[in-house]
């Protein structure tokens, strides 16, 4: 009796263990622009994910599932993006999107996403309407372009006062969108513009728009740019020594590395808008930018945190769901409070948008040749330089 009670309890714990390690893994395809102009984007991205994918395996996965993650390039193009997606749902009967960069891409997932009621989470991506279409199945963890400069605009009203403002952006729904929200914020400071000029992304000569800046003296010179227009910009300015009280950004490429490595000394002192910075005090942050640093030589950007943070949250709303079909997941999802590396995230329906994450955002002025985080003060690693010298009194 004893012999077969034994080897009962014997066979009922084989049973339990070839469960867990026969439990399927959970395979998860990302769309991310891997070539072209926003590879840059996409490999920190993609970095930023498998180092998140690596750490949740190491803990025991998601509810016993291995995480393994594969990446489709998307070229920054919506069509390609939209295939992809297209594949992953229909094909290989994804539970849930995660990734793009581009606004354009995002938009074209989101309406793949909210058709085949599959939930779709965004990491990266700004434009307002993305979270203002009324969609159940899509939910952004990141800002919106309304919203991310707001410490940018704190800063200038609390210590530039500027009385104008150029505004200069590419012709993508990145840069028309922040270009709108800081005109129509401007304009509620009572702060004139006085040029406001799109360019096509990827020029080489913005001489004949920075001639219409310098004539007409701006205090503030805003650009909403990806990486290799915001360097050429800030080089171009320099040339044409136009001075300014605030050279400013709005994210993207002026809060990553390369634009410090490509635009060199016309960097310093330009302050731009961010998301997130890695020596912020949230849970988790310091350890993955460490972490990040020590694997590929350079701090993270907010892309990356955003993304190794949310499979972090979808991890959280699987291990939440009554299962893992779409609504459950979907009501998981939306059922979000969860600090994260990242920040906090939590998806509300407000200002219009729905399932949208509100969290603080902050800014940063290169300094030294490197990026630190100046407002709010409370976060500082260093304090501001202000008023910002002249091209003629810089060696």
């Amino acid at each position: 009796m004893r012999r077969a009670v034994l080897i009962g309890v014997v066979f009922v714990s084989l049973l339990a263990a070839s469960f867990v390690w026969a439990a399927e893994p959970i395979r998860l395809g990302i769309p991310l622009p891997l070539t072209g102009s926003e590879a840059k984007f996409g490999e920190i991205q993609k970095r930023s994910y498998e180092i998140a994918a690596e750490e949740i395996n190491a803990k025991g996965g998601i509810r016993g599932s291995k995480l393994v993650l594969s990446f489709e390039d998307s070229q920054a193009k919506p069509d390609t993006a939209r295939a992809i997606v297209e594949k992953l749902i229909g094909t290989n009967k994804q539970m849930i999107i995660i990734g793009e960069y581009t606004s354009s891409c995002a938009k074209a997932v989101a309406a793949v996403a909210e058709e085949r009621k599959v939930p779709y989470l965004v990491v990266a991506s700004a434009a307002d309407e993305i979270t203002q279409k009324q969609y159940k199945y899509v939910f952004r963890q990141n800002a919106t372009n309304a919203h991310y400069a707001d410490a940018v605009i704190s800063f200038m009203t609390a210590v530039v006062k500027p009385q104008t403002m150029a505004i200069l952006y590419e012709s993508t729904n990145f840069g028309t969108s922040g270009a709108e929200d800081m005109e129509k914020q401007a304009k509620k400071l009572g702060i004139r513009i006085v040029v406001k000029e799109r360019y096509e992304k990827g020029a080489v000569d913005f001489k004949p728009i920075l001639s219409k800046v310098k004539a007409a003296r701006p205090d503030v010179i805003y650009m909403v740019s990806y990486v290799m227009d915001a360097s050429l910009l800030m080089k171009q300015i320099k040339e044409l020594r136009i001075d300014a009280k605030l050279y400013a950004g709005g994210a993207a490429g002026f809060a990553i590395p390369e634009f410090i490595q490509n635009a060199k000394d016309a960097s310093e002192n330009v302050i731009t808008a961010t998301l997130w910075f890695h020596k912020l005090n949230y849970k988790g942050a310091r350890e993955f930018a460490d972490k990040y640093k020590k694997k590929y030589g350079d701090y993270p950007s907010y892309h990356g945190a955003s993304a190794y943070s949310a499979l972090y949250v979808m991890k959280d709303a699987f291990e939440r769901a009554k299962s893992w079909k779409s609504e459950d997941i979907r009501a998981a999802l939306k059922a979000t409070n969860l600090m994260t590396a990242y920040g906090p995230v939590k998806f509300e329906d407000k200002e219009g948008y729905q399932n949208q994450n509100f969290h603080e955002t902050f800014a940063l002025q290169v300094l030294n040749r490197q990026h630190e985080l100046i407002w709010p003060t409370k976060y500082a690693s260093k304090k501001y330089v202000y008023p910002i010298p002249t091209w003629r009194e810089r060696k």
